[in-house]
């Protein structure tokens, strides 16, 4: 029995210890995405003109067009046509990285061929029943009618150690917005 004893111990430390390293790398994974991230925001600051960047709670928000009007805030309404991409690296979105988009152009320019297509603008409310992941909610949150803009943030804030579709794991994501128009309640 004393054996026994031991072995659980030894097997709880094992356990222990592995789960620490999981979680260790996993925090060195969305480090380095978010180093990459914050060097990808740095290259665009540098265009003539600079984009402006908003951060907040983990997701950044690189406005490559300014909207007018209010801003959109939880509970407000948004329409808006989007291109979802893998963020890899320090770079710009390309057609390899494209996992979603409800935008023909983007589908058209990408070299998409579905058989049922929806290139629907997509309508939802800014709430915790939206079904979107943190980094994209809280980067949609002070978007403006007519912007244009990237959103992107790690894997952190996305589906985290889940695979969804073509998206591995622990993935940075990058979305291109396109308001259309937003509410306010």
């Amino acid at each position: 029995m004393k054996h026994f004893t031991k072995y659980i111990l030894y097997a709880a430390l094992a356990v222990s210890a592995l789960s620490s390293c999981k979680k260790q790398n996993l925090e060195t994974t969305y480090s380095s995405q978010e180093d990459n991230i914050d060097s990808f925001i740095e290259g665009l600051s540098s265009q003539d003109p600079a984009p402006r960047i908003v951060h907040n709670g983990g997701s950044n928000r690189v406005v490559l067009t300014e909207g007018s009007g209010e801003e959109l805030r939880q509970g407000g309404t948004v329409s808006f046509y989007y291109a979802g991409y893998i963020f890899s690296g320090s770079s710009a979105p390309t057609a390899s990285n494209l996992f979603a988009t409800n935008r023909e152009e983007t589908a058209t320019e990408s070299g998409w061929t579905l058989t049922s297509p929806d290139y629907g603008i997509l309508t939802l409310t800014l709430d915790e029943d939206a079904g979107l992941v943190e980094g994209l909610m809280k980067g949609l949150e002070g978007v403006r009618g007519g912007e244009i803009c990237y959103i992107v943030f790690s894997g952190k804030y996305g589906f985290g150690d889940t695979i969804v579709g073509s998206i591995p794991a622990n993935s940075a994501l990058l979305y291109q917005i396109w308001v259309e128009s937003l509410t306010n309640d």
